[in-house]
């Protein structure tokens, strides 16, 4: 198991980053505290990526983001991320019902996925090119 830093240990940059993450989640989670006992820089860094593209708003809203980052853990079997982007996804707005409905097509498409890798099937529907 890797090591965490306790926010009560937290100086310096880790503490500075761990401050916001506090206003921002209520919480530092031990995703952010086993990265600052690596390394505070590293820690900076994934909190600034963390900000830019989870936390700012864009052409996706904040729930699209939460579900997308659920699928990619789930796929990626990541207990970790899969049951803290659950919990992110329902704190954002996201129902039970969407959460359900969201396993089922991931689990859908990673059989479908296999079926087509395997039988090697020549792809058939393409997205149209772009127009300006």
């Amino acid at each position: 198991m890797s090591a965490l830093l306790s926010e009560k240990d937290a100086t310096g940059k880790a503490k500075q980053v761990f401050d916001e993450i506090q206003d921002t989640f209520g919480m530092v989670p031990n995703f952010f505290k086993a990265q600052a006992a690596v390394d505070p820089e590293w820690l900076e860094i994934n909190w600034q990526r963390q900000k830019l593209i989870m936390l700012t708003e864009g052409g996706l809203d904040r729930k699209t983001k939460e579900i997308i980052a659920l699928v990619v853990s789930m796929v990626n079997h990541c207990e970790y991320c899969s049951l803290a982007h659950e919990s992110m996804a329902r704190m954002v707005g996201t129902s039970q019902e969407e959460i359900d409905e969201v396993k089922m097509v991931v689990e859908l498409f990673s059989s479908f996925n296999v079926i087509a890798d395997s039988l090697k099937i020549p792809c058939d529907i393409l997205p149209p090119p772009e127009t300006e």
